[in-house]
């Protein structure tokens, strides 16, 4: 399995992109920052975009990416998402007033974007990938989700503040090579954090004593304003399974 960052960025600034994941170069885990990160040939190639939740970073290059790939290709864009999520982002978003209804275009008969509804805990397979939604704690109905493939795993924790079930699946999961978790305010911010669920060092370290089991822990969805206290204050956990996620790696699994 590969996992390319596009971008894991919790704000946007001309270094830091919003929060896409390209997998295995045909499946696309959000949507902030497809069209930045890539160029219209790769575009053409994803065909299947899962998000997480509605939130803006993580769907704000989606009007866009539609709209480039749209007439490349007979075939609809298959976009994977809970029945909350594809209800926000078709009512607010491909709306005919924000942007065109995709849906519907370039003809009832030929649409640009098809919505695929996923259920909590219902595996689904993508591009050589299975994928189970797992319920976090933010404030829209939002999904980490575990990906496998080839008898391994990865854990992809999405926006969450502390949550349960997302290590649940953690200490189960078979062949768990890497857990992917937010990191979003400095503590100073902790109240704000709260509010918005998300998480801070002081919770991230709380959290952590919930996973039991010894994998790699790679922190992303940093806000810009926030990032350089972020990192000094999780440095000062001294937990040596802490890293960062880089913009514009790939990492391999499996």
């Amino acid at each position: 399995m590969q996992i390319e960052v596009l971008g894991a960025c919790g704000g946007e600034v001309p270094e830091f992109r919003l929060t896409s994941l390209l997998l295995n170069e045909r499946l696309a885990l959000d949507a902030g920052s497809l069209t930045r990160a890539l160029p219209i040939e790769r575009q053409a190639a994803v065909r299947s975009i899962v998000l997480s939740h509605s939130h803006v970073d993580h769907i704000a290059s989606l009007p866009f990416f539609i709209e480039n790939v749209y007439p490349l290709h007979r075939e609809a864009v298959a976009i994977y998402a809970s029945r909350a999520t594809i209800e926000g982002v078709h009512r607010h978003l491909f709306n005919d007033t924000l942007w065109p209804d995709f849906t519907r275009l370039p003809s009832d008969r030929r649409s640009a974007v098809r919505f695929q509804e996923i259920r909590a805990g219902d595996p689904f397979e993508v591009a050589g990938i299975r994928l189970t939604p797992i319920p976090v704690s933010h404030t829209v109905p939002t999904f980490g989700f575990l990906l496998e493939q080839n008898g391994r795993s990865v854990l992809w924790s999405s926006d969450t503040g502390p949550t349960e079930e997302l290590w649940r699946v953690a200490r189960r999961a078979p062949g768990l090579e890497q857990v992917f978790l937010e990191t979003s305010f400095d503590n100073a911010r902790q109240e704000l954090a709260d509010l918005s669920q998300h998480l801070t060092p002081r919770t991230l370290a709380r959290e952590l004593a919930k996973l039991e089991v010894e994998v790699p822990v790679l922190l992303h969805h940093l806000k810009p304003a926030s990032r350089e206290l972020i990192l000094s204050e999780v440095a000062e956990l001294e937990d040596p399974r802490l890293g960062f996620v880089e913009q514009g790696r790939t990492y391999t699994f499996g």
